[in-house]
């Protein structure tokens, strides 16, 4: 691998991947950021990428660099220029998914770190091409490793208000969603993992990667086992990995590692695992667990009510709990829906967000 086009390089993914990166040799032909402008020209002058995609005009002048595009436009375009024969894609969101099926159209492999690609849009992406950066799929990848499997599991730390009465989550603002009790990680993906909506993405992720249903997930608290295999033979195989997503980018990078990435498990500073199941009365989401797993096309439904849901959370324009109702309401309202392809999907997106949105 000579060189890489890194997708939202300002996140804690993409800083992670230029860590790697660096490490193994490997060359970043282009750098796509948001609007975090001073860590990007860090990364510039350290990286010295060829092009630079932002999201916003106005911020075009402060980027240190001669070749700067703005727009989701750009990064496809950039996606199409490029030489480089892998895209890590560590966008946040919806405006993920159409860089990965760009990039999957023209044979080029992607290391995704983009939940909602597959979410949203699973049936129509060639999986021979995808990498998950994700220490749940990453663990399960590892353990399966071709013997026949009859169930899988990956691990929730429970989020934000594991321990908080019921009672209580019904006033919780979007501040106090965002403490994690396990690690810092970006707005989306901390209030998802509040409602577990983030663990409902990723059994569905799960679906796609694996092509099974049989799949569940679990509270371990202290996110220390991110998976586990239960095989045919009756067997239960855990993974055990310290919480560093430079080991999942290792391999989506290198393919194979041989070297220690990750200091190894201290097991006697984990003392115990304890297992918890997760319950629809503090995670409502989780009351659709079973018929999406059976119907993994209204993946695009849950998505798009999911990201207004938490507009409206963080606006106070609607409670905790009351994000888990407007998704559950338009997954009933567009139950039947079933696109084709993905301009339908494009349309129940928009579709979906407008209803939501009233």
């Amino acid at each position: 691998m000579h060189s890489i086009v890194l997708l939202g390089s300002t996140g804690s993914i993409g800083v992670n991947t230029l860590i790697v990166a660096k490490r193994y040799n490997i060359a970043i032909e282009a750098l796509v950021a948001g609007s975090n402008i001073d860590l990007l020209n860090e990364q510039i002058a350290q990286h010295r990428p060829k092009m630079v995609v932002i999201a916003h005009e106005t911020d075009k002048q402060k980027v240190n660099h001669t070749n700067v595009h703005c727009g989701n436009e750009a990064i496809l375009r950039l996606i199409e220029a490029s030489a480089s024969p892998l895209i890590v894609n560590a966008l946040v969101g919806y405006t993920g998914l159409a860089p990965t099926l760009k990039a999957t159209s023209l044979g080029k492999r992607v290391a995704l770190a983009n939940k909602e690609s597959l979410v949203v849009a699973g049936e129509f992406i060639d999986m021979s091409l995808i990498s998950v950066i994700d220490s749940e799929h990453f663990g399960l990848w590892y353990l399966i490793n071709e013997r026949p499997v009859s169930k899988l599991y990956i691990t929730a730390s429970g989020g934000a208000f594991r321990d908080w009465e019921i009672e209580k989550m019904k006033d919780a603002r979007f501040s106090d969603a965002l403490k994690h009790p396990n690690w810092s990680m970006g707005n989306k993906i901390t209030i998802d993992s509040a409602t577990m909506t983030n663990k409902l993405f990723e059994l569905l992720e799960a679906k796609w990667l694996f092509g099974t249903s049989n799949i569940d997930a679990i509270i371990e608290k202290k996110s220390i086992i991110h998976a586990l295999c239960e095989f045919k033979d009756g067997s239960t195989t855990a993974h055990f990995a310290g919480v560093d997503m430079k080991l999942p980018i290792a391999f989506a990078l290198q393919g194979e590692v041989t070297e220690e990435i990750l200091p190894p498990t201290d097991l006697l500073s984990i003392g115990s695992v304890e297992f918890l199941p997760i319950e629809a009365e503090r995670y409502p989401i989780w009351n659709i667990k079973e018929h999406i797993l059976k119907n993994p096309h209204l993946g695009v439904v849950v998505n798009a009510a999911n990201e207004i849901a938490i507009e409206k959370f963080q606006q106070e324009k609607c409670s905790f709990f009351g994000m888990s109702e407007l998704i559950l309401d338009a997954y009933e309202k567009f139950g039947d829906v079933k696109a084709r392809n993905i301009d339908e999907i494009v349309e129940i997106d928009a579709e979906v967000r407008k209803y939501v949105q009233r």
